[in-house]
């Protein structure tokens, strides 16, 4: 028998409790942010039933049209979307009315488009900037020593608010080596916190390396897999 998106969402629940208290951290301390990318209306409908609020969306015109959808319902309003995907220029003003954050900020370009399409009546968009910290061509984000001259111009820009970094690390078999990337990326996340008021997000850790995530200070993690099953690309444009 299949199990439910709320026995998932409570089994990752208790995976990220066990990591953090095996550190001496607070379960309270990590955010899960649930994937959602793909996944039907009626499979977020589970998770909110289940008590989950965040989620994660990758495809600009998907994540919009849940966004519209959920908005019409009680829990509306309690609900916060995360855009994780790269983002293309002429699909920046979409994600500027709709999303409450943005992970990929990697280009100066794409966060002043964002924050002059931020809607005035809107809260600041909150913004991460993605750090390629492996170093894979296939991969969006800046490298390290470029983080200090982006967040400088970042943090000026009016209608985002810049709340810390994201990275998607090669896949990695090995704790040890998961957990020496993700330290890399802590200490980045601590030299940027020391800078800029705003800064409290380290979002790192999917469902393959969230202990590892956990153990090195993530403060979000974004599972997909563990709590809605494997994603199925035959249904999103």
């Amino acid at each position: 028998m299949n199990s439910t998106i709320q026995q998932n969402l409570e089994a990752v629940r208790s995976r990220i409790s066990a990591a953090a208290q095996d550190c001496g951290r607070s379960p309270e301390e990590v955010t899960l942010l649930a994937v959602s990318k793909t996944k039907p209306v009626s499979a977020i409908e589970e998770a909110i039933v289940a008590g989950q609020r965040a989620f994660g969306e990758n495809y600009v015109q998907e994540g919009v049209s849940k966004i519209q959808h959920f908005a019409q319902t009680p829990h509306g309003a309690e609900l916060e979307w995360h855009f994780i995907g790269p983002l293309q220029s002429n699909k920046s003003r979409l994600v500027a009315e709709h999303f409450d954050w943005i992970h990929t900020i990697d280009r100066v370009k794409i966060a002043q488009r964002l924050s002059e399409q931020r809607p005035a009546e809107c809260a600041p968009l909150n913004v991460l900037i993605q750090i390629n910290i492996s170093d894979e061509s296939s991969k969006s984000g800046i490298e390290l020593s470029e983080l200090d001259a982006l967040a400088a111009q970042v943090a000026e820009m009016p209608n985002l608010r810049l709340r810390g970094l994201m990275a998607i690390p090669a896949p990695e078999e090995d704790p040890a080596k998961q957990k020496a990337v993700f330290e890399q990326m802590e200490q980045a996340f601590l030299a940027l916190k020391a800078q800029y008021p705003h800064i409290d997000t380290l979002s790192m850790g999917m469902t393959h390396d969230m202990a590892a995530a956990i153990t090195a200070g993530s403060t979000l993690v974004r599972i997909g897999t563990a709590i809605f099953g494997a994603r199925d690309y035959g249904t999103t444009s």
